[in-house]
């Protein structure tokens, strides 16, 4: 892509730009002289480039323009030009996503926020953090640590995915079982609006219920109603050392079970995470020296990191573990050793690209009492499609990652990964559970709201997103 220092200096005067009509010459060009020529790309090999987010990408489309605003006042100008001229507008991060809520469509401006990764004040004795949206979310946790405070939201794209992300789509992670998902930090939002008005939601105090809680609205909403450009999210003290274990099952029932008495002891962990066989396997392969044995079922990852007593709450795991056979557990007694072991998780997405090739991440959620029932579930569409599926996630919340492989360019390999991923979707519903528990819906999940949401539920949601969006123009054809 074209950056800041290398984007060329007239956007349309390079070959490799898009042949553009008239109308969108002016709209380019009014986008120019609102931001500066080296934050307006429409080079075409750029926008094909950024015209996905990680799921599916077959054949991106085209977009009019590419912007790389700095500031909330140059955003407010983007959304002014592109509300006037009726030309859609796709927000953009790190597009981490899997999807397709970054995802292009025809003449959009695909806004990046990625120049916008500033923290600007953290504030110690109100234990607070504001944040442009392009702040990487591990640089956040990092940063806030040195002045002894803690940022816990915790996704497995910790190292890459930006804060702005993780606010529109309420991202979740490995801690979400104490410490809860993104919204649960968020104290107040500014967004602009599809007209480019600038507004601020919420507040800095703890407690404030004036007005309608828009905050929650905008969090979750896949850049559907407005455009995040700050955020001040609440802080806490940092914990204490944290302590963990890894315990291998011979069955999935036996992991389960487990992972249930775990969840709902007076010891609450603070990450409890299962990875499957397949899974297991596909990590031994992507990463040699995991030295995972692959002949069990599943393995469970679990973490204290209450102060003073986080090596007791493991004995208690550990005590767990062994109740429900357990036929191998190793014990993490330092920081360190606990991230050795939460690295292995997070490995999930990489060692399944390297083992299927291409991917159809799930993200769904059932009470955990019924996680069983959506594992086996999972089992019968892999085995009724032929589809490869791996599975891996976060057991302490009822939320799993089915992962779902294809060989990309195969059409039939790319229709049995459909299949098996409908499928899936459908069943979950049929549990009492949800198609997205934190990535979203993009366009990818859209064809199954109909059945987790009933026709009217669906068309209030709608009346909502044109009071804010009359021209329709924010993230058209995501979320809903």
């Amino acid at each position: 892509m074209n950056t800041a220092a290398d984007a060329p200096t007239d956007p349309l005067a390079t070959s490799s730009s898009v042949l553009l009509s008239d109308a969108q010459r002016s709209a380019v060009a009014r986008l120019t002289e609102a931001l500066g020529a080296d934050h307006v790309v429409t080079g075409r090999a750029e926008l094909l480039d950024h015209g996905h987010d990680t799921g599916v990408d077959d054949s991106p489309a085209l977009a009019l323009a590419l912007v790389l605003p700095t500031s909330t006042e140059a955003v407010a100008a983007v959304m002014a030009i592109a509300n006037d001229l009726v030309i859609p507008v796709v927000p953009q991060g790190t597009r981490t996503g899997v999807v397709g809520g970054a995802d292009a469509v025809p003449g959009a401006i695909l806004l990046d926020l990625t120049l916008m990764n500033r923290i600007l004040r953290i504030d110690v004795d109100d234990q607070l953090v504001t944040v442009q949206p392009g702040v990487i979310t591990g640089d956040l946790a990092a940063a806030v640590r040195e002045q002894g405070l803690f940022y816990p939201v915790d996704p497995g794209s910790v190292h890459i995915s930006s804060i702005g992300g993780n606010i529109v789509t309420n991202a979740g992670g490995m801690r979400c079982v104490k410490y809860g998902v993104t919204g649960d930090s968020v104290r107040s939002l500014t967004v602009v609006l599809a007209d480019g008005t600038v507004v601020r939601t919420g507040h800095d105090s703890v407690k404030g219920v004036a007005g309608l809680d828009l905050t929650s609205l905008i969090v979750g909403s896949e850049g559907t109603l407005g455009i995040v450009t700050q955020a001040t999210l609440a802080l806490r003290p940092l914990p204490g050392e944290a302590a963990g274990a890894a315990a291998l099952f011979p069955t999935l029932e036996d992991a389960l079970a487990a992972a249930a008495e775990t969840a709902s002891n007076a010891r609450r962990p603070s990450a409890l995470e299962m990875l499957d066989q397949r899974t297991i396997q596909a990590i031994n392969h992507f990463n040699p020296n995991a030295k995972l044995p692959d002949d069990v079922a599943a393995m469970l990852i679990v973490e204290s990191d209450e102060i003073g007593r986080a090596t007791e709450d493991v004995a208690e795991y550990q005590r767990i573990f062994e109740s429900h056979h357990a036929v191998r557990i190793d014990l993490a007694r330092n920081a360190a050793e606990v991230d050795a072991l939460l690295e292995i998780r997070r490995q999930l997405h990489p060692a399944l690209y390297a083992e299927f090739g291409t991917l159809l991440t799930e993200d769904i959620a059932v009470p955990r009492g019924r996680l069983l029932k959506l594992l086996r579930v999972i089992e019968q569409a892999a085995a009724e499609t032929g589809a490869p599926v791996a599975t891996g996630g976060h057991v302490g919340d009822g939320n799993l990652h089915p992962i779902v492989g294809y060989v990309a360019g195969d059409a039939d390999s790319l229709a049995r990964a459909h299949r098996a991923y409908e499928q899936i979707l459908t069943r979950t519903i049929e549990l009492g559970g949800t198609i997205t528990g934190e990535h979203g819906v993009g366009t990818l999940k859209r064809s199954a709201l109909g059945t987790e949401f009933s026709s009217e539920l669906l068309a209030l949601q709608i009346r909502v997103k044109a009071a804010f969006d009359p021209r329709g123009i924010l993230n058209p054809g995501k979320k809903l």
